[in-house]
């Protein structure tokens, strides 16, 4: 499931259609509308319904869930939306749909009317599968798996990139300096379009007022140019605000350009930038940055895990990357956006990118990566030497050459049981512990054996919240046995002899 709990109008679902959301889409002009997909491949809209943008057939708002069955058994990849709203929607097959505001043939179907219901846009796209798909204000893109581009919709500024300021009422490839280059992704500004080819290099046309196209001048664009300014870089990943655009290296650097009127750019300052510049160069390595069309706000993720945000956060101009407290980029829009969108589709398999912390939790007990085994009581547990070596100091002198167990494979232990063996194991991986409290007391005993001191404080938490009438005997026999001298600080001996009486 997604986490969604940080945009309210997901409190309207029961904690069982929240179990079923495997992606999710919060947007609109007021954040007002959801569509969301579920671990069946079922589509689901609620919300506003401006200009029938959820699809659902009719242009009536709903608190509650309607399922999109035109869509049923369609797996998502790839969704966005634009400003009246209109959606575009891919599917792992290559289809793609479209649905919502129309006014400018922002659809696709050569039509201006709008779209109650998902279309299936086909014009100019026969034998053409599409990967990805990215809305402007009024304009759409689509990018095929054979890395060409498309746009249509209003034009007012190029930003279909088709020479003329003409509105495209079908999809067109557009060709110009793309012509037989392979793009790998695509965003759009309100009223600009951006590609980033599959050697790094990246282009842009449209609107360009702000700069947004990082070109070094703020003319509009009808074609197509290179940002020559990030020449010698291979940018892996772009992302574009309402006039302000972010890349991202392959070495994880971080450059800005564009719109800077709430900070949105990360320079310090509220000065517009015509060039890209690089920004956080101070941080350790960007894996993910964030924004989209509708905000001014922009995030980054490190390599560790930290998120930053900048630029208009909940009315404040954010002028320099702020470290919060989030876990993920997309938290930053629930709380702080303005509208609070989502920058992307949420998906459970949008992020491959794992924290230190994150990698160590999952190669716990992996068969796969591991290159040692503890056998208790008949079961194995896999672990990694170089990890016990540096999270404990008894594994530190065990694999020294002068130790047996250096040289072997499998390691039998005999003293203690597997629960408590494993959890200690997991433990080095986690820094957690889960274990009820009878289990905590042989826990206890290892992390005394061993010398693990935050280990002993956390099983004599674990002891202390788990006091009951009938384990009161036992959990005050540990207390005194493996002399936790944190328990004695509390009033654990006191609780415990009491229930002793009661029970006497």
């Amino acid at each position: 499931m997604v986490d969604v709990s940080k945009w309210p109008l997901f409190s309207l679902l029961s904690t069982e259609e929240l179990a079923t959301v495997r992606q999710a889409c919060v947007f609109g002009t007021s954040a007002n509308e959801v569509i969301y997909i579920t671990h069946g491949n079922e589509v689901f809209g609620f919300g506003l319904n401006s200009s029938s943008c959820l699809g659902t057939g009719d242009s009536l708002s709903t608190i509650v869930p309607k399922k999109l069955d035109f869509l049923r058994g369609k797996k998502v990849v790839s969704l966005s939306y634009g400003s009246g709203p209109h959606v575009l929607l891919a599917t792992d097959d290559g289809q793609l749909f479209a649905w919502g505001h129309n006014g400018y043939s922002q659809m696709g179907n050569g039509t201006t009317n709008q779209g109650m219901s998902p279309v299936l846009v086909t014009a100019n796209l026969q034998n053409k599968k599409v990967r990805e798909v990215a809305c402007g204000s009024h304009h759409s893109m689509a990018l095929t798996h054979d890395g060409e581009v498309f746009a249509w919709g209003y034009n007012n500024c190029g930003q279909i990139g088709s020479g003329s300021t003409a509105n495209q009422p079908y999809p067109r490839k557009v060709t110009g300096c793309l012509q037989g280059k392979s793009a790998v992704a695509i965003t759009c500004g309100q009223t600009s379009s951006m590609a980033v080819i599959d050697n790094g290099e990246v282009y842009g046309w449209g609107y360009n007022g702000n700069g947004q196209l990082g070109i070094g001048n703020n003319g509009n664009q009808l074609t197509p140019c290179r940002l020559t300014a990030l020449q010698g870089l291979c940018i892996q990943q772009i992302v574009s605000g309402y006039g302000h655009c972010l890349a991202l290296t392959d070495e994880g650097l971080l450059y800005a350009w564009g719109a800077n009127t709430y900070g949105q750019l990360g320079t310090g300052n509220k000065s517009n930038h015509l060039s890209p510049v690089q920004i956080m160069a101070d941080k350790e390595r960007i894996v993910e940055v964030a924004a989209c069309h509708s905000t001014h706000t922009s995030a980054a993720k490190t390599q560790s895990g930290q998120v930053y945000m900048w630029g208009q956060c909940r009315g404040q101009s954010i002028v320099m990357p702020h470290l919060t407290h989030f876990i993920n980029t997309d938290d930053v829009f629930a709380c702080f956006a303005t509208p609070s969108v989502m920058w992307r589709l949420m998906s459970m398999e949008h992020d491959d990118f794992l924290t230190v912390a994150e990698a160590l939790r999952k190669e716990f007990d992996s068969p796969e990566t591991a290159d040692l085994k503890f056998s208790v009581e008949g079961k194995c547990i896999h672990v990694h030497k170089a990890v016990l070596k540096i999270r404990c100091e008894h594994f530190r002198s065990m694999f020294r050459s002068q130790w047996t167990e250096d040289q072997q494979d499998v390691i039998e232990i005999g003293q203690f049981s597997y629960p408590v063996y494993r959890s200690f194991l997991q433990f080095l991986y986690t820094d957690t512990v889960d274990l009820p409290p009878e289990d905590a007391i042989g826990l206890l005993d290892l992390a005394t054996s061993y010398c693990e001191n935050r280990l002993k404080r956390l099983c004599q938490q674990i002891i202390k919240r788990g006091i009951t009438v009938e384990n009161a005997f036992t959990l005050l026999s540990a207390a005194i046995r493996y002399d936790a001298e944190t328990i004695e600080r509390f009033p654990l001996r006191v609780d415990l002899k009491f229930l002793l009486l009661i029970t006497e």
